[in-house]
């Protein structure tokens, strides 16, 4: 607070709040409002000439922030933005009554005001109202950035988003589009009679994924909850009650670390299909992605970080094994071979822990994430993970050692996973038990044991496949954005040295 107190411009806008106050205006009413926007004005009028337009007056009114101010003495003009996008306001002293003389006087960039008047073009023939009034409905205390269409302080733009949306435009097209994005998403389930539904953010045992929890405590019930990792175990109960196509786009909280990937917050969607395998969902994924890059970006490739994405299907596939075999120039028997694998580790510095009695999936993963996932640019199909590193799929038939499951990569990132599920309940307990003794072992991100998701899958759940898709790295690749904090409003930072979050 005492740094707002030493900052003299904020003092000289405290005061002219008060000078409207003392001119009988309230700096923060809520009788002003504006008919128009800007978008329906150029739209309708930025066509007609300066004659028509003095032969046929229009009268318009207009609300929005002041984000520039050209004075020439009496007179200038406002550059003012409302939702919608620009138009220019031009204002004479003496010519918009006494009360837009206070207004203006006491004027500053970042104030919100409301012009009313008639257009007319300048000698440079921009569209323009002529005010005929103007009012102040919102005084801003705090400055805008010096250049308004220049804040580039990273951090700060995060931290303070309302004036990163104030300062750059451009940073709201992208949250259009991020809506855009979902409501196609959603649309497109839901013509195919999946229904959207919403499940626990606080759960008694963390599931649906191998990743570390957040942990809150329930006063009333004295128990620990976790915050939801995952909603898929939740979803596969309504699969088991009949409801056969579900899903939800949802938040989920994963205790770790924080990248340019990665966030501990972030939005998910999630859905489950009956009578259905993962290849059924390879065909759904391929074809809701293309439409998407079509519907959003207008195009089956689409450009990013200076690649072009292709959106068209097919998409490529391989088997995790394939890949290992075409990226590390393997042989399809050393893919197999446990000793080869972990030789190939200590060849490029990866470490694997208990090396000596790791499982052999493990490595086969290990090595596919460490060399090949940021290889895999445009849009790639992986399937057939190791069972020992897919909890909740279900295995091969044909070769028990894999499971059906896939994950989508594009730009070298994990952008969907998917399998077929597992619905026999006596191995899903075995997973679990697997999946128990990894966590007693020192594995804080391995499942724990859920004994009443056991005992849905033995009221028989229908053959089914699932889907998880990454909303926030699905939109960093439909808006060009190189972080997901640019994809995300309100991304988690460090507190700063003041102690604000």
């Amino acid at each position: 607070m005492s740094q707002q107190k030493e900052n003299p411009y904020r003092q000289q806008r405290l005061e002219k709040a008060d000078r409207l106050r003392e001119a009988g205006i309230n700096p923060y009413g809520n009788k002003l409002k504006a008919e128009n926007l800007a978008k329906d004005i150029l739209a309708k009028y930025d066509g007609l000439k300066k004659e028509e337009l003095e032969a046929n007056p229009v009268t318009v009114d207009l609300a929005g922030r002041v984000i520039a101010v050209r004075s020439f003495g009496k007179a200038g003009f406002l550059r003012i933005r409302d939702r919608s996008g620009l138009l220019q306001a031009y204002y004479q002293k003496g010519k918009m009554g006494e009360d837009g003389d206070v207004v203006l006087k006491n004027l500053e960039v970042g104030d919100l005001v409301c012009v009313k008047g008639t257009l007319f073009r300048t000698k440079t023939d921009e569209l323009t109202i002529q005010a005929d009034s103007l009012g102040m409905v919102t005084k801003a205390i705090e400055q805008l950035p010096e250049k308004w269409h220049g804040l580039t302080d990273v951090e700060a733009r995060y931290r303070r988003r309302y004036v990163d949306l104030i300062a750059n435009p451009e940073v709201k097209d992208v949250f259009e589009k991020r809506s855009r994005i979902v409501s196609f998403i959603r649309r497109y389930l839901e013509e195919r009679e999946f229904l959207e539904v919403e499940t626990p953010m606080m759960h008694p045992i963390p599931g649906g994924a191998k990743a570390r929890p957040f942990v809150t405590h329930h006063n009333t019930l004295d128990m620990e909850l976790f915050l939801r990792i995952a909603p898929e175990l939740y979803l596969k109960r309504l699969v088991v009650g009949g409801i056969e196509r579900v899903f939800e786009i949802n938040r989920n909280f994963r205790n770790e670390g924080i990248s340019t990937q990665h966030n501990p917050e972030f939005t998910m969607l999630e859905f489950y299909m009956a009578y259905a395998n993962y290849e059924d969902l390879i065909e759904l994924t391929e074809d809701m992605l293309n439409k998407l890059a079509v519907e959003v970006c207008g195009s089956e490739v689409v450009s990013y970080q200076g690649k072009d994405l292709s959106f068209a299907k097919p998409f490529a596939r391989y088997t995790l094994l394939e890949a290992l075999q075409k990226h590390l120039d393997l042989s399809e028997s050393d893919v197999q071979d446990r000793q080869k694998l972990l030789a190939c580790c200590e060849q490029n510095r990866i470490k694997i822990k208990n090396a000596d009695s790791v499982d052999l999936g493990i490595v086969q993963l290990t090595l596919f994430e460490e060399l090949i996932e940021n290889k895999l640019i445009s849009p790639t199909f992986i399937t057939h993970y190791p069972t020992s590193v897919s909890p909740l799929s279900r295995k091969n038939d044909d070769n028990g050692d894999i499971t059906d499951r896939f994950e989508l990569f594009i730009a070298g990132r994990e952008i969907a996973n998917a399998f077929s599920e597992l619905n026999d309940p006596v191995d899903q307990a075995e997973r679990f038990r697997s999946q128990v003794e990894e966590r007693e072992g020192g594995d804080d991100e391995a499942m724990f044991m859920d004994h009443d998701y056991v005992k849905a899958l033995e009221f028989g759940m229908p053959p089914a496949a699932g889907e998880g898709i990454g909303i926030d790295r699905l939109v960093m690749l439909l808006t060009d954005a190189a972080s997901i904090r640019d994809v995300i409003l309100f991304p988690i930072l460090r507190k700063e040295s003041g102690g604000e979050a």
